[in-house]
Formats: structure tokens, sequence, C-alpha cells
């Protein structure tokens, strides 16, 4: 159906916001209260058609019963939500249009046991369940830290007494695996000290800060105006062991009330230690997989530090369309796009539509809120399936409101929600259940890192567009809170047969997340280095059981007995036995040989001091292969990666101290290269 919303100035607005009929069940009777009795002659025009339709919208004649605040501890005056409720009727109102087709999702109710079992696996410790000795999860059971250990230990231990009351098989005792006497099984925890950014600890070395006034102090969260109450953020120790117990009538408000000021939000600033800041995209997959890992036990530990309830659906997997643009799972869409774009992060019809509203929709009034037409927005989106791939597609033609409505339906049609069905209930309870903004940013941080890549990449991408239409505030009229009000019920609507209610009376709970999303994007991008310290013991660990089985291996005891009888005897050459590369010493301490395959200079040996930087190597270079670098180098960023040893790729933020990197990593090699982008 199209809805025909006349404002003072007789243009005609037609509300169209494709959605599934079965995505918002339950919303009925909530959403009504919260609409404003009445409004300024300068709100929107379509208010009063606003409340008529969500009055229709419950399949009861009764009048609905009062809302109730207490389903949600985060509450707004309603005068402030408007924009968020009318958003929700035109994503109802176009769904009854049957323009989308419905992918539902099913939930799936979770035997007793299954959610620790499925918990251990997602955190690659299946070997706990499975038997199996397994070198990586023994290598992730030594990184652990006191936290994190009992949160694993709590886990498993739900899991194996719910086993045996079940009486399924034998269940092997935690003891058994880990070879620990104690009555009370307990995991290896590594000391709880502070460790440098990126890097291990090392010994009596303590981490050192820049001082503030140099660029190495990055700020987030503030406009001009706002007050000079900062927070500062630290990397160095996991969230979860920075807990301290406050008093209960201090921790969370029953009733929590948002303010919807810019200014309400707190400034962060985070401080670049010596071994710099890392981002997302800055580590190889294989040590990102380990990040995930490590992310989810430490959210775990870390809602179970504030004694909240970490809350997660489980879903039935839905394949959804194989081909096409709208209604594709992200990863098939990527897939069908990397034939054509080797190596792109962001689907291409995702990309095009940022892109024509970052060229020419950012400074038109009410982008996002004025909905654009119904009948062109849905020509549009046909047109766009036929005809995308073949580079026909007219963009010329596209208004820009058109363009915000198709951007909106893209991320309504996913199959699966941009921000992952299984942990959307813990997205709600870090707002509903934890009051302080600097703890509720310590958890969506953890979150952000358990995305899958294509989920964090997309979402990175969005954001970082909804970032740049609040910096036009001035000629768009929409400021932060306007904006996370439009997106929120884009992004935390799903569908489904269950979906939960609560979720869905959470409106002011879900503007707010969007809200910390955008403002704090920066710093939610970027990998803490407690658990990149981690990812390093890891490998370190994984390396060490390696070089042991090979020393038990019998052809490899043979061998090393023949050597050393050789080696023994007198008129053995000098210098007959060759050692391995990594194992000769050449290269002075304190020296790194760099090396640049795409410069006319391949490789240089660099002395390192306590003041060389990355970006100090990176000028070097640039200066000796100036007049002969090819002519492919040219407009393309330059970064020095840490290679090898007990990181799988790292690319080097310019301002880290390389000597600390060094020598938190003596074994790897150092090469110039573009980075990833």
């Amino acid at each position: 159906m199209t809805m025909e919303m006349k404002d003072s100035g007789s243009v005609v607005l037609t509300a169209y916001h494709p959605h599934s009929p079965a995505r918002i069940p339950g919303m009925e009777q909530s959403f009504v209260q919260d609409i404003p009795p009445s409004h300024s002659p300068t709100s929107r025009k379509s208010l009063p058609r606003c409340r008529r339709i969500n009055r229709m919208l419950s399949n009861d004649s009764e009048p609905p019963p009062a809302f109730s605040r207490s389903n949600s501890q985060a509450s707004m005056d309603s005068t402030s939500m408007e924009d968020f409720w009318c958003e929700v009727e035109s994503i109802k109102e176009s769904s009854e249009d049957g323009s989308e087709e419905a992918t539902l999702l099913e939930f799936k109710p979770a035997d007793e046991g299954e959610l620790e079992a499925e918990w251990l696996q997602d955190v690659g410790l299946s070997t706990l369940i499975s038997g199996a000795e397994e070198e990586d999860g023994q290598a992730l059971l030594s990184t652990l830290t006191r936290t994190q250990a009992a949160a694993v230990q709590k886990r498993y231990n739900t899991y194996t007494q719910t086993l045996r009351k079940k009486n399924k098989h034998t269940v092997r005792d935690v003891r058994d695996i880990f070879g620990t006497n104690d009555s009370s099984p307990t995991f290896e925890t590594v000391p709880v000290s502070p460790v440098p950014s990126n890097g291990i600890q090392l010994p009596g070395q303590k981490p050192v800060w820049k001082s503030v006034s140099s660029n190495s102090c990055l700020d987030y969260g503030q406009d001009k105006g706002s007050p000079s109450v900062t927070e500062e953020l630290s990397y160095e120790v996991s969230f979860s062991e920075s807990i301290t117990v406050l008093p209960k009538s201090q921790e969370w408000p029953k009733n929590q009330r948002f303010k919807k000021e810019d200014s309400a939000l707190p400034k962060f600033i985070v401080r670049k230690s010596r071994f710099g800041l890392t981002e997302v995209g800055d580590l190889s997959p294989e040590d990102m997989k380990k990040i995930r890992y490590l992310s989810l036990i430490e959210l775990t530990a870390f809602y179970d530090a504030l004694g909240v309830e970490l809350k997660r659906n489980r879903a039935e997997r839905v394949r959804g369309r194989e081909n096409g643009l709208f209604g594709v799972p992200l990863n098939v869409l990527l897939e069908n796009d990397q034939k054509k774009v080797p190596g792109i992060k962001v689907p291409l019809i995702f990309q095009k539509l940022l892109l024509k509203l970052e060229e020419t929709g950012l400074e038109t009034e009410g982008i996002l809120r004025v909905p654009g037409s119904a009948s062109r927005v849905k020509n549009l989106h046909q047109e766009l399936e036929a005809k995308f791939y073949e580079d026909t597609f007219d963009w010329d033609q596209v208004r820009n409101n058109d363009a915000a409505g198709l951007l909106k339906m893209f991320i309504r049609e996913l199959p699966s929600p941009l921000f992952t069905v299984e942990y959307l209930p813990a997205f709600i309870t870090l707002v509903e259940k934890i009051s302080k903004i600097k703890l509720q940013l310590q958890a969506l941080h953890l979150l952000i890192m358990l995305l899958p890549e294509a989920n964090r990449d997309t979402a990175k991408a969005f954001l970082q567009f909804l970032k740049k239409v609040v910096a036009n505030e001035g000629k768009n009229k929409m400021n932060l809170w306007n904006v996370s009000m439009i997106v929120a019920p884009n992004l935390f609507i799903y569908k489904g047969k269950r979906a939960n209610q609560q979720e869905m009376q959470a409106a002011a709970t879900t503007a707010h997340i969007v809200r910390l999303l955008i403002r704090y994007q920066d710093i939610l991008w970027t990998v803490p280095s407690f658990l990149i310290s981690q990812v390093r013991k890891m490998n370190e660990a994984a390396m060490n059981n390696s070089k042991r089985q090979l020393m038990f291996d019998k052809g490899v005891r043979k061998l090393l007995r023949r050597k050393t009888m050789e080696r023994e005897r007198p008129e053995r050459p000098e210098g007959a036995v060759t050692f391995p590369p990594y194992l000769q010493s050449d290269i002075p301490e304190g020296v790194i040989r760099v090396y640049a395959p795409l410069h006319s200079k391949v490789s240089m040996a660099i002395q390192l001091n306590s003041q060389t930087k990355a970006k100090d190597i990176l000028a070097r270079f640039h200066c000796e292969n100036s007049r002969g670098s090819s002519q492919n180098l040219r407009g393309q960023i330059q970064s020095l990666h840490e290679i090898g040893g007990n990181i799988g790729q790292h690319c080097l933020d310019p301002d880290a101290y390389m000597l600390d990197v060094y020598r938190a990593n003596p074994q790897a090699e150092w090469v110039i290269k573009p980075k990833a982008s």
C-alpha cells in the first residue's frame, strides 16, 4: 500500500519502506503509548497519521493497556522519539505493500546444556566437548586471564553437569584434561598485569605513555561547545579484570533516562602506547579469527563480572537468495562481487548507494528521515536487480531520498541482521543493564570484535557514512540523535516468528546504541591491545607445542644424535654443520633488515634505537628510492608490516616505536608494502 503525507507546503511525500510483516510481532501495543499526544506546528505533519496507523496495528479493537516503563530500564520523553515511531510506521506500512519477500528466521528452543556446548565451540574450545587433543585449544587456554578462565570453567561445568544428568555418556572431568589435582577443577591462567599495546609483557618494563600535548592523544566523543569532561580508555588490561564492584544503588538505576543532546556523551581519550594502535584490517584473517575467540570469552567474563546475563539467540540458518542484490546473505553477495573485483570487502551495491548519497545527498534536508516515493523506489529496486551488474543502470535518475530508501531496504532485507541474530539481545542488554557509558562502550567494543568479517566491514562503511551525515547537520537538519532514531528500527527490528517483544519496546535503547556506534566508531574498530597480546601468546604456545612434538619424534631424535656425533669428531672441518636461517645470528642485536619488494632498493639493514618509529623507516626508504621508484607505487600508501614470529601479519601504526615491537617479536620479518584497503 502507499501512504501519502501532505505538509504545509502542499508537497506530497510517499512513504515506502519494504519490510516483512512478520518482522515486528508483538510491538503494536507498546508503540502506541509513546506517540506524543500533541506536537508543535513545526513538527512532522504526518504525526496524527502516525497515531492512527499505530492504533490500527493492534489486532484487538479494545484500547491497548498502558505502556509500562518497566519493560525497558532505559527510557526517554515520547516527544524526542517521534522520528523513531514514524520510521517504524513506514516500515510496517511498506510491508503491507507486498514488495518484499518474507524470509523468516526460525528460533530454536535451547535444550539444557546446548547453549554451553555452542559457546565452547564458538570460542574455539570444541576440544573440551570432543575430547580430542587439539593444540589450538590448549594454546588458547594457556593465555586466559583469571576472569576469562572463570568464564570458561563456569560454562564447561554447566555443560558437563547437564550431560551427567541426562546420562548420555561418560564426561571427562576437566582435571583429567589438564592434569590438575584440586577437588575443584580450574584452568591455569596467565598473570594479570599491564601489557604493552600489541606486544608481549617485557620483564621489568612498564607501559610508556606519550605526552598529552602530542598527536598521540586521540580524542573521541565531543563537538565544539561540549563540556570538558573527559575519560581515558585503556587497552592494556582486559576489561573484565578492570571491573570494580560498585554499590548496588549505583549500578543500574531502574529509571535510567537518556539525554538526547550530543553534549551528554562523554569525551574519551585513547593514548597511544609505544606499540601504537591496531585497526581491525591491520591483522591477518587467521589472527582475527583468534581475536573473535578471545572477544567472546572476554565479553562473557565482562558480563559475569558485572552480574549481567549474556543473552543469546539460537536461530536456524537461513539460506536466502544466492544471486541478485537485495535479500542475499552478505558472504554470498561478497563472493559474487569478488569475482568481479578481487579483494573487495563491502558489497558493490552497498558501496554505490553510499557513494551516491555522499556525492549528492549529504546536504539534503531530512536525508534518511524524509521517505522517497514508494512507486519510484519499487521500480528502482527492480531495475537495479536487472541492470546493476551490466553497468547499464542510470544513477543520475535516482533522487537522494529514494537512494536513502534503497539503502535502508538493503539493510532490512538481509536474511540475517547486520549485527547478527545471535547477539542482538546482548546489544540491548548492554544498555538496559549497564548504566555507565564507559562500560557500555567496552561491551560494545567486544561485540564489534565478535562480528563476522563481512558484517563488520559493511557496518563500518555504513557508520562512516552516518558520521558524514551528522557532520552536515547545519544543512541537512539531521543531528546525531535524529539519525540514530531513524537508523535504529532498520538495524534492530528483525525478521522472525518469535521476535522478542522486549527488544521491540526498547526504542530509546536501540537509538542510544546507534548513537554510540556512530560517535565512537573509531574506538570500536580498534583492536584492544590486550587481545593482541593474547594472540601473540597463543601463537607462541602453538609453536612451542609443535617444537615439543617434533623433538619427541623418533626419526628426529636419531638425526640429532647422528649430527651430534659428527660434530664431536675432531677431523670434521669447522662450519660443516649449517643451521637454519632463523638460528643464525648474523644480524646484530637491535638491527633489522627491512624488505621493500616494490621499491628499486629492495632491502636495507636499519639500526634501531629507542626513538625509531615505523614512519622513520618508511621515510628513509622513500628518500633512498625517490628517484628510481616504480610507477606502480605512485598514489599507493606504503606501510611497514610485521610478518611471522608470534603474529601472522600486522600492519604497524606509523607511530609505533620499532625497538619495542622488535623486542616483542624478534623472529619477525619486516616488509614495506601497500596497506590492505
